[in-house]
């Protein structure tokens, strides 16, 4: 549920005089960015691609399309890029993404400005839509036949930082959550073949990527269904044996699917960072069954013992909705009540969206908003006390450190207990130069509300 914007300074320009130039604005999820890269990748050969969104002839905008505050800042954002239709050179706006999958032709409606429309599966008739609207003004608002039987997959143009990637393992969501609406935008779950992935991840390792991030809507079902068992450990051990990779992350672990041979494999493997995002969302069994969720609060505690038994060091992070339908403060007590017990590495919370076209909507016992931004910032409160107490412990450790940036006094860097984009940062000086993307060892000399603060070691960990 996080929400990420890729800005268009994150793609590096190129100029070729004959080409119309393309900028890309991609909102929501890292699927979402995937997508994004995927489309890049798919005009690479015939347009250019730009930083400057004053200098696009033509703009893509990724929407979101998950929760009111994602659809609000996709609206926002697909008018903001109109005006480059009157103030600058743009001549071409292209909207699309989870929002065009799930309004469709209401929202070329409501927004006149749009000149092709795509949903998430349309993607390889990108250039041919360009074309047309070049060649005869030709507009293309209505969506392409839906088919949940395709994962976008192709040539990628990287918009993270050139050391890390995400690479998608799977597409679709069959968990039909009563709050969520990705089964109806996404379709049903479908893994991707592991050569594909495996192929992919050493393209990656061979332009320089020393971190891949595997996502999926629940990482857990990997292989469930092409090959009839869950298969995510096996591609842990294949993509481990691939030279450049270093660090292997996996987000998005349903609780309820984590299963033996995956934990021992994320045990075993020095590759595979000990960091797992489990997507609990609440707590309390009243909830959980109301959320539609195929697990119980005994399930869930079994789990995270189960984790931290077989994997040393593990770091564990989740999500909270706080305020769904009929959430009693007996039910909110008893996150708080989990928090303070299983004190969790990192924890997101965010407050219930009524969306339309879900089950929980039309639920009886609607939450006003006033108690559902309390109880959020009761959480995050309680969690921000928890993160400190968890980060004094640091303090004299030593860290493989994968250096991110640097701002003329401090390189900022992750450690493995860190996913790029969600979770803090190390920050260090050096009296030495060092390169983005290099590792290096960091010793924790302070720590702040989330971040921490570190010196290098003597030995480097290249």
């Amino acid at each position: 549920m996080s929400e990420i914007k890729i800005e268009i300074a994150n793609v590096k320009d190129s100029y070729t005089s004959s080409k119309y130039k393309v900028g890309m604005v991609s909102l929501g999820c890292d699927k979402n960015r995937i997508d994004s890269e995927i489309i890049l990748g798919k005009m690479s050969n015939e347009y250019e691609i730009t930083s400057d969104p004053k200098n696009a002839d033509i703009i893509i905008v990724n929407t979101c399309g998950f929760i009111e505050s994602a659809k609000q800042e996709s609206i926002d954002t697909i008018l903001e890029m109109a005006n480059y239709k009157i103030n600058y050179k743009c001549k071409l706006l292209i909207a699309t993404g989870c929002l065009t999958q799930r309004y469709g032709e209401d929202l070329g409606k409501l927004i006149p400005e749009i000149d092709i429309m795509l949903g998430v599966n349309d993607y390889n008739k990108i250039n041919e839509f360009i074309t047309d609207f070049i060649d005869g003004n030709k507009k293309a608002l209505e969506l392409l036949n839906y088919s949940d039987e395709n994962i976008n997959e192709g040539k990628r143009i990287l918009t993270t930082q050139k050391e890390s990637a995400y690479i998608r393992i799977a597409e679709g969501c069959n968990n039909f959550c009563t709050y969520c609406i990705i089964p109806k935008i996404r379709g049903k779950f479908r893994s991707r073949k592991m050569e594909n992935i495996i192929n992919e991840a050493k393209d990656l390792s061979e332009s320089g990527v020393k971190e891949i991030i595997l996502i999926a809507q629940d990482t857990t079902l990997y292989g469930s269904d092409i090959y009839e068992k869950k298969s995510l450990h096996l591609l842990l051990k294949e993509l481990s044996k691939i030279e450049g990779i270093k660090w292997i992350r996996v987000l998005y672990c349903y609780p309820e699917e984590i299963y033996d041979e995956l934990i021992d494999e994320i045990a075993s493997n020095e590759k595979v960072v000990k960091y797992l995002d489990l997507p609990i969302q609440h707590i309390s069994n009243n909830i959980l069954k109301l959320m539609g969720r195929k697990t119980s609060k005994q399930d869930i505690i079994d789990t995270i013992n189960k984790l931290r038994e077989k994997v040393s060091n593990i770091v564990l992070r989740t999500t909270f909705i706080v305020g769904f339908p009929k959430e009693t403060e007996e039910d909110f007590n008893e996150i708080i009540g989990f928090l303070k017990e299983y004190r969790l590495d990192k924890v997101g919370v965010f407050t219930y969206s009524q969306e339309e076209d879900t089950p929980a909507a039309k639920m009886e016992g609607q939450i006003i908003e006033e108690i559902k931004k309390k109880r959020e910032a009761e959480l995050m409160l309680i969690q921000k006390d928890i993160s400190e107490d968890i980060n004094k412990l640091k303090i004299g450790n030593l860290y493989d450190i994968l250096v991110e940036r640097y701002n003329g006094e401090y390189y900022y860097g992750r450690s493995y207990e860190m996913a790029p984009d969600i979770d803090a940062n190390v920050l260090f000086k050096s009296s030495k130069n060092i390169n983005i993307g290099e590792f290096v060892k960091v010793k924790i000399i302070e720590n702040m509300d989330y971040d921490l603060v570190g010196v290098v070691g003597d030995e480097s960990c290249e």
